[in-house]
């Protein structure tokens, strides 16, 4: 399965054009990280923890959009996009959406 966020693989020809895909999920603040984020927040420096929570949310977002194109019989997910919206107070959702294509 190609996923890509430009509109058109250079070399490649769509054939079929089968709609948007979407997969999401929604993670909670972890007490300890909070606890590790408020002191970075005085003492400056990355918040690991944050970081940690957003890459594995971005990579099941991203597997549950190719699970949904393989659904479809896809090859390959073109103009990929992601978005992340706050849900409640300590909970917030990664998106992400693009166009199940089959290539050529």
């Amino acid at each position: 399965m190609l996923i890509s966020n430009i509109e058109i693989i250079p070399g490649k020809k769509i054939t079929q054009h089968l709609g948007m895909v979407q997969g999401n999920t929604v993670r909670a603040k972890h007490a300890g990280r909070d606890i590790m984020a408020g002191l970075k927040n005085i003492f400056g420096g990355e918040l690991k923890g944050y970081t940690e929570l957003l890459t594995e949310a971005r990579e099941e977002a991203m597997d549950r959009m190719k699970q949904q194109a393989e659904a479809v019989g896809a090859n390959a997910v073109i103009n990929v996009r992601f978005s992340t919206s706050s849900v409640t107070a300590g909970a917030a959702e990664l998106f992400a959406y693009g166009t199940a294509v089959i290539l050529e």
